[in-house]
């Protein structure tokens, strides 16, 4: 059995793509999107195909070491094919924590 201590903050540092992962999981139903989702963040710049599906790779790769997300998708002989990602409950944390305002107690 796991035993996961929230307290315990483990100080990441997060590239602009993975937190735009984070908030579009964290902000849809059931903390799951598709990587078509993901391929938003690149809508307003000009960039290549093929160096855009490496990046989110990467990202997502590095997500899941960092157990943040879960990776749905098909696995070769060399390499996985992410098709979708969900959030882990450390990922809910971490999004919680960065992206939604806490009230402060009235004094």
């Amino acid at each position: 059995m796991k035993i996961v201590n929230w307290k315990l903050r483990i100080n990441m540092k997060l590239s602009s793509l993975q937190k735009y992962i984070l908030k579009q999981c964290y902000n849809n139903t059931g903390f799951k999107i598709g990587k078509n989702v993901i391929e938003n963040f690149y809508s307003s710049k000009a960039i290549k195909a093929k160096s855009m599906v490496g990046d989110i790779t990467k990202s997502v790769e590095r997500m899941i070491v960092k157990e943040l997300v879960v990776g749905f998708g098909t696995k070769t002989a060399k390499k996985w094919y992410i098709r979708e990602v969900m959030l882990t409950p450390k990922g809910k944390h971490l999004a919680r924590e960065t992206f939604v305002q806490q009230k402060l107690p009235k004094i």
